[in-house]
């Protein structure tokens, strides 16, 4: 099935521009030896704002532009000191439009440097915690830029249909995909990480856009690290809860309250057995992250490295609950995320590269480079 057209559009050619890419869908050689079965790699991290962030917001900044009275009166805001304040700064740059990012007190350096190097017009800090940074941007500098003439438009990080039908997309590149390159069938199974969900959902709408030959046989895997896992935390209360905080590494999945949209899909889909879910250490994040980049030359967030860390130490079989075998489809999304550097990557390593040697795990992945390169 060809990838869906973004139906309600004006009819101008603008609809056609869109500020995220397709991206390449690999079979891991190195992977797939690793977990005992084929692993498939959506590589996100090639995005131009380096994560799939740049589809939602990307869809949902095109349609506000179309909407909008003024196009050019329009000035986008972002509340986001990580991925999605990245992709709204590479969109409104690709849009010709100004953008606004305001992040908490707490956001890192590094984050702040490569949203400004990206183009954004002002980054504001304010604020000890996201809610805050939001609260102040939508309560005071919006509505400043309102009364200066200014049509200021908020880009959701995650919660909008607009986002989740920009994400929905790459699910219609994968199905191409595995047709035309790989020639086979839908994957048994997709595996994302969650924060807010948005993600998630767009994963989810993809599965239902493609019909029964997916929605019959494809089973979705949420991964989340201890510290940032309000969705299990919801699933397995059978309520939608706010975490009192986050304690996880894996920042980029810092979301205290996911959508009501994720809590719905992820309780139905759970309930017809399509839907599991495992919560993995900070730890195993970032040994995801180090060993994608010794087996697949990737640079990721431990946000996306807890989904690749499913791929060592029979993890994979353990979250599932059942054993694999060679023939298996397993797709992973690669999330990507910027908040991550070489020097990281090392620090990582240093400090987890023993981490399956200490607890005596046989992964039958001795084959691999990274199991060479591990301490």
């Amino acid at each position: 099935m060809a990838a869906p057209t973004s139906s309600g559009l004006a009819s101008s050619n603008s609809h056609h521009r869109r500020p995220w890419r397709e991206t390449p869908l690999i079979e891991s050689v190195n992977l797939s030896k690793a977990a005992g079965c084929r692993i498939f790699l959506k590589l996100e991290t090639l995005q131009s704002s380096g994560s799939f962030k740049a589809r939602g917001l990307g869809l949902r900044m095109q349609r506000s532009l179309q909407n909008a009275t003024d196009p050019t009166r329009v000035h986008f805001y972002s509340s986001s000191g990580g991925n999605a304040g990245l992709a709204c700064v590479y969109a409104a740059n690709f849009f010709g439009r100004p953008s606004t990012v305001v992040v908490p007190m707490s956001t890192r350096p590094m984050m702040i440097a490569k949203i400004e190097a990206a183009g954004a017009t002002q980054v504001i800090q304010h604020g000890a915690s996201w809610r805050d940074a939001d609260t102040h941007m939508r309560e005071v500098v919006m509505e400043t830029a309102q009364s200066r003439g200014e049509d200021p438009v908020y880009m959701p990080p995650f919660d909008h249909p607009d986002i989740w039908e920009g994400h929905a997309t790459m699910m219609h590149e994968i199905d191409r995909d595995l047709r035309d390159i790989y020639a086979t069938d839908s994957p048994d199974l997709v595996v994302c990480s969650c924060g807010g969900g948005g993600l998630f959902c767009g994963i989810m709408q993809g599965i239902t856009d493609l019909g029964s030959a997916w929605k019959d046989k494809t089973k979705v895997l949420v991964v989340n690290t201890e510290g940032a896992d309000a969705f299990p935390r919801c699933l397995d209360a059978d309520e939608l809860l706010t975490l009192p905080g986050i304690t996880s590494i894996a920042t980029s999945l810092g979301c205290t309250r996911i959508s009501e949209r994720t809590f719905a899909l992820g309780r139905h889909g759970r309930k017809e057995g399509k839907v599991l879910n495992v919560v993995l250490s900070d730890a195993e994040a970032t040994m995801g992250c180090w060993r994608l980049a010794d087996d697949e030359r990737l640079l990721v967030e431990p946000a996306c490295g807890v989904s690749v860390a499913l791929c060592y130490g029979n993890r994979l079989e353990q979250a599932l609950g059942r054993s694999i075998n060679f023939d298996e489809k397993v797709v992973i999304v690669v999330c990507g995320g910027q908040g991550v550097s070489v020097g990281l990557i090392e620090e990582w390593r240093r400090e987890y590269g023993n981490l399956d040697v200490v607890k005596g795990v046989p992964n039958g992945s001795s084959k691999v480079p990274s199991a060479v390169t591990a301490l």
